[in-house]
């Protein structure tokens, strides 16, 4: 691919806890995964060498936002974004074999048809600009607008990775319980979001350790919340970086 579609507001959401070094190398893991069009290599050093990056920097990046696998790492988004592409540019391919875009056409007063178009259009082309969030491993592609959290979500293999991965002081099944209660109960636009796994990773990242209290102080404000609400509470707050 030669193209990619980049979304400031989402990317900013996502690496708001990066640093310098690591934001540039998420870039340029990003711009070598769609130009190679496969996952990142597993040789690190030789990655790092190619994004004239320090190899310690790449590795924390690769194991933020990519899945290690046994033939390289893997992103979700853009195996989505070049499986789209492709799916494009054979359609592009197929219209040009039957003369290019099929003719719009339009009415008369009288009901005649009118061809408006006595030409194609334009030559199929291999470089069609997908329309996506470039960055996020998301199964399907999302409007602009968000979408509220499905009353039945379960966490994916990925995100139950992410969190074992970056967070193995926590219970996943738990902390998936509260992500799901707590953003089903939040209404019209504060309830949508247009990645919902950016938001998982920012919900385990803010997470504490739910067995564990500041004070004691602490401890008796939230067994006296217990009390009142019926549930345990396991996160002291809720940061929304979305």
């Amino acid at each position: 691919m030669y193209y990619y579609q980049f979304h400031i507001g989402d990317y900013r959401a996502d690496t708001a806890h990066l640093s310098n070094d690591e934001d540039l190398a998420y870039r340029r893991l990003l711009d070598m995964y769609y130009d190679l069009e496969k996952p990142i290599p597993t040789d690190t050093e030789w990655v790092s060498r190619r994004l004239r990056l320090d190899t310690d920097v790449v590795l924390r990046v690769l194991k933020d936002f990519f899945l290690l696998q046994e033939n390289g790492w893997f992103h979700g988004r853009c195996d989505e974004v070049i499986t789209q592409y492709h799916s494009m540019a054979e359609k592009n391919r197929e219209n040009g074999k039957r003369g290019g875009r099929p003719k719009k056409t339009q009415w008369d007063t009288d009901g005649n048809q009118l061809d408006t178009d006595s030409q194609p259009d334009g030559k199929a082309t291999n470089n069609q600009e997908p329309i996506t969030n470039n960055h996020k491993p998301i199964t399907n592609v999302k409007s602009n607008r968000g979408t509220q959290l499905p009353k039945d979500w379960v966490p994916s293999i990925d995100e139950i990775e992410y969190c074992k991965l970056n967070r193995p002081d926590l219970d996943w099944k738990v902390v998936s319980d509260s992500f799901r209660d707590y953003w089903i109960a939040q209404p019209g636009a504060k309830g949508r979001k247009t990645d919902w796994f950016a938001t998982w990773r920012n919900w385990v990242r803010n997470q504490r350790r739910y067995d564990t209290y500041t004070n004691a102080k602490d401890k008796s404000r939230r067994e006296a919340m217990e009390v009142l609400t019926g549930k345990r509470n396991y996160d002291e707050s809720i940061i929304d970086l979305n």
